[in-house]
């Protein structure tokens, strides 16, 4: 009866049908499942979890990852099981990524926080700095401070809303409270020390400089953000390799692979400088640490992915 229903709802085109395909627990690697004659040559991983789903109700396609092995890497929805080499009587191992989130909810959650934590702490409540810390005069480096710091989260917001495309729907549903304890703690940390009513501004040359490179980094990075969205056409996965356009701001790409964390880091180096606060500092080599992970990654999978891929760097040009 099960595999009638199988046959039912995995509508596949003709090919060669792969009648018993194996499927096995990556965490424990016991046997988990068989799908018998619902899957053909060209089907995809996608359709694999598909049919997973059917056995398995609540491992819905976006909370599996598909391996060749136990230990392998996840393997991509689109990839056809003849691509793979994959034929009648082999075996799958799933991983269950456990409850999923959406990416868009992810990043408003995290990126709102900071937004309203710093806002909140730059009028000095009484929590933080007693019944006097209120009428103490703010210095124009804490002014300029929150202003760079509300433009940095209001942009993201805006660029979550209206400029990312996403190549997953969701992400694991732990990421959101750990990404968030990082946003929302740092924020609390650098908005206490610069708000404090003992904050003692550099001069105002500095604070004007570092605002100007503050700026500058912000724009690059949204010009680099808005490149990367012309190359995926809305709905696809389609990754082209990414090169410089008519906005100078771009040129980065010759240099690098991920200027858009290269503008990131600028942007926190500059607010660093601009405030001369440690706590700020911190946030910036913490958040450069994170971001040349990333980097490194992304740059791999370029090089991995295009053979003709130009020189350069992942994120520091000609250092890293």
């Amino acid at each position: 009866m099960c595999c009638v229903r199988l046959r039912f709802v995995c509508k596949l085109p003709d090919a060669m049908e792969i009648e018993k395909l194996d499927i096995y627990n990556a965490k424990s690697g016991k046997f988990a499942t068989s799908l018998y004659g619902v899957l053909k040559t060209t089907s995809t991983i996608l359709d694999v979890k598909k049919c997973v789903q059917l056995h398995k109700g609540v491992l819905h396609p976006e909370r599996q990852e598909v391996r060749l092995e136990q230990k392998g890497k996840g393997l991509k929805d689109e990839d056809t099981l003849e691509k793979l080499g994959i034929k009648s009587e082999d075996k799958l191992y799933v991983k269950d990524l456990g409850p999923q989130i959406g990416w868009k909810t992810v990043f408003f959650t995290e990126y709102a926080g900071p937004l309203a934590i710093y806002l909140w702490i730059y009028q000095r409540p009484w929590l933080f700095y007693g019944d006097k810390g209120s009428s103490a005069p703010i210095s124009l480096c804490a002014h300029i401070a929150a202003g760079c710091w509300t433009f940095h989260y209001a942009k993201r917001l805006f660029e979550t809303q209206f400029v990312h495309r996403f190549s997953h729907g969701t992400m694991p549903l732990f990421n959101l409270f750990k990404n968030c304890t990082y946003y929302w703690g740092f924020t609390a940390y650098v908005a206490y020390h610069v708000n404090h009513p003992l904050f003692t501004p550099p001069c105002d040359i500095q604070v004007y400089m570092a605002l100007a490179a503050f700026l500058l980094c912000e724009f690059g990075n949204f010009s680099i953000h808005i490149t990367l969205r012309n190359l995926r056409p809305p709905g696809s996965k389609e990754r082209k390799i990414p090169f410089p356009d008519s906005n100078p701001m771009t040129l980065l790409f010759n240099a690098v692979s991920c200027p858009n964390y290269t503008y990131e880091f600028g942007s926190w180096m500059a607010f660093t400088v601009m405030t001369q606060c440690l706590p700020a500092g911190m946030f910036a080599l913490c958040g450069f640490y994170q971001m040349a992970v990333w980097a490194l990654g992304k740059h791999r999978s370029y090089k991995k992915d295009f053979k003709n891929y130009p020189s350069r760097k992942a994120i520091l040009p000609f250092l890293l």
